[in-house]
């Protein structure tokens, strides 16, 4: 369903019902089991960039002239209890923006919420709709607070979970308390997850699958398979999860320093799909004499593999700190998420307590992304990737740092100052550095 309408418009039209009937679907987090919930959120994001240097651009550069984008989302969560520890979930969403340089130019895009199939009209579609069976095996009882995605009730701290359907691979892998939600906390994508980490995904950023996870009072493991889209970040998506799949096991580890709760988390991924290496589009490109084209020497399935380090430290009740690692072997094209191959990525976030703004919250984080040898070579020969490709390569890793001020309105709604500055976008010496600055505006109940 596509409707046209100002993006303004359309967010004061999305929010306006939200904020007049969202009458108190939350409950209180006790041990009462909810039957069903229901919440909202919708986020808007404007940003603008200003002119920068750049000594050359080619088909896929970020423009160095100034420039406006914008994203809207609006989703609606419910969840209903079937059985005991049966669980159903459904997400109707709507979408709609436009990108800068059309998701072009980077390797750390500057807007979570853009999704690659956004386009100036709005779109409702079915995010998620998923079954979670839970089943309890003692230890002590956990107060579950009611949220999205999630009934009100308790659980034990020994339990297996299992959950299949249609969501996103990062619902349930790299959480991470501090730096996680791009409609609340950093906008960044190398910030916001591993940037390293191809994940399954549509357009969008939503896949089928199943994961079943282990629970054991401070540890978990949990592991799973979610299809692949058809095409390299594509919509459309494989049914046979025989064929074109991305598998991932995590182990985490929840423990207390100093008296402030952490969690570790290690992630290993492997992907199947119909992917491109780069050493074979470039000797295809010397034995016909012309420039390396991905599109042109994708024979067949190919694996890519990687792992990544997940730390969130509280460093007291108003204090948190996050670092992520990610390392991908770069062999074969970027399939589902962003051109970066090597990330390392940490920051902070405060609560405002200290100035009287305790729904306040200031966040700071830096990133460091790089690619590997053979995509340098692909891309310094001229190739043009499926986010990237200035036609020549001066590489130097891609450097971010991202600020925000996240101004509590209201209860359930947000204000959000942002500002990035990315040194050598898409990897290149010769163009930038480049600033972005946001306003967000969010609300959920």
């Amino acid at each position: 369903m596509r409707i046209a309408l100002h993006p303004l418009l359309t967010a004061v039209t999305a929010l306006l019902p939200m904020l007049v009937h969202a009458a108190d679907v939350q409950a209180d987090a006790d041990t009462t089991p909810e039957t069903w919930n229901a919440h909202v959120q919708a986020t808007y994001v404007w940003q603008r960039k200003p002119s920068f240097a750049a000594a050359y651009s080619g088909p896929n550069s970020l423009s160095a002239a100034r420039e406006l984008s914008y994203s809207f989302t609006a989703t609606a969560f419910f969840g209903a209890r079937l059985w005991r520890g049966g669980e159903l979930y459904f997400d109707p969403e709507g979408a709609q923006g436009v990108p800068l340089s059309n998701l072009t130019g980077f390797g750390g895009f500057t807007n979570g919420e853009m999704a690659r199939s956004s386009g100036p009209n709005l779109r409702i579609y079915r995010a998620r709709f998923f079954l979670r069976q839970t089943w309890d095996g003692g230890g002590e009882q956990v107060p579950v607070a009611s949220g999205q995605n999630q009934l009100g009730g308790s659980r034990d701290s020994r339990r297996w979970v299992f959950t299949a359907g249609n969501l996103s691979v990062l619902d349930l892998f790299d959480a991470n308390a501090y730096s996680h939600d791009p409609r609340t906390q950093f906008l960044n994508w190398s910030v916001m997850t591993h940037g390293a980490y191809d994940y399954a995904a549509d357009a969008r950023g939503y896949s089928w699958g199943a994961v079943l996870e282990w629970y054991r009072d401070e540890w978990a493991v949990r592991g799973g398979r979610f299809i692949q889209p058809i095409e390299p970040n594509g919509q459309k998506l494989d049914e046979n999860p025989l064929r074109h799949y991305g598998d991932q096991v995590e182990i985490e580890r929840s423990h207390m320093l100093a008296g402030q709760p952490g969690k570790l988390r290690l992630l290993a991924f492997s992907n199947r799909a119909r992917m491109t290496r780069y050493d074979d589009a470039l000797a295809l490109a010397q034995q016909t004499g012309t420039v390396p084209d991905i599109n042109a020497a994708r024979y067949g399935n190919q694996m890519k593999r990687g792992f990544g380090v997940n730390l969130e430290q509280a460093v007291s009740d108003d204090i948190g700190l996050f670092a992520r690692a990610s390392w991908a072997d770069g062999k074969t094209e970027t399939y589902a998420f962003t051109d970066i191959d090597r990330s390392v990525s940490g920051g902070l976030l405060v609560k405002g307590s200290a100035w009287q703004r305790a729904q306040d919250t200031v966040g700071l984080a830096f990133a460091r992304n790089a690619i590997s040898r053979a995509q340098r070579d692909y891309l310094s020969a001229g190739g043009i990737a499926f986010f990237i490709g200035d036609g020549q390569l001066r590489y130097r890793q891609e450097g971010i740092a991202e600020v925000f001020y996240n101004l509590n309105l209201t209860k359930g709604t947000w204000i959000t100052l942002d500002w990035q500055y990315i040194r050598n976008p898409a990897y290149n010496a010769a163009r930038g550095p480049v600033n972005v600055g946001s306003v967000r505006l969010h609300a959920e109940f």
